[in-house]
């Protein structure tokens, strides 16, 4: 939801239908909604949803250093990230069947630190989340990469603090 992204399970057959051709009807449906629209078969679906599931069991697995079970379960009910689990209402953990209050803190307080952790390895390598370069953006290019430098945008940051009319300029 966060990027505008949605994945469309259509049966196999209908494929070709549903993008259209030279993906025109995935393409207008696209701009209708002003979402990102995915069109696969159901068997895509299931594999890209069964991956997605296992990396998120070894996320939690190596971030919060919790066995299979309790990862499973942070899974099924819908957590993939550990910003989630460090951050969702407390409420929503309890709500978690088999979750008491001590459970659901030292969940928090492992993903708290390992978000730190991860926060500090990112500065001592000079990977500071603000000072990110411009180029892992999608759609940018040497030549806009060059006029962005050019007028001393070279993070991430830089381009966040400039103004819509600035960028019009550009």
């Amino acid at each position: 939801e966060d990027k505008h992204s949605m994945d469309i399970a259509v049966p196999e057959g209908e494929l070709s239908k549903a993008i259209g051709r030279g993906g025109q009807n995935v393409k207008l449906a696209s701009k209708l909604t002003g979402w990102q629209l995915n069109v696969m078969t159901q068997a895509q679906v299931q594999a890209k949803s069964e991956d997605e599931q296992k990396a998120a069991l070894a996320l939690f697995m190596d971030k919060l250093e919790v066995d299979t079970e309790i990862a499973q379960i942070l899974v099924q009910e819908g957590f993939s990230t550990v910003e989630e689990i460090a951050y969702v209402p407390t409420a929503e953990l309890l709500a978690v069947e088999g979750f008491d209050e001590d459970i659901v803190e030292e969940l928090r307080a492992r993903a708290r630190d390992a978000l730190l952790t991860e926060a500090l390895v990112a500065e001592e390598s000079g990977g500071d989340s603000g000072a990110e370069s411009l180029d892992a953006l999608d759609g940018m290019d040497s030549e806009l990469l060059a006029v962005l430098g050019e007028r001393g945008i070279n993070t991430l940051e830089d381009l966040g603090d400039l103004a819509v009319i600035d960028l019009m300029d550009i």
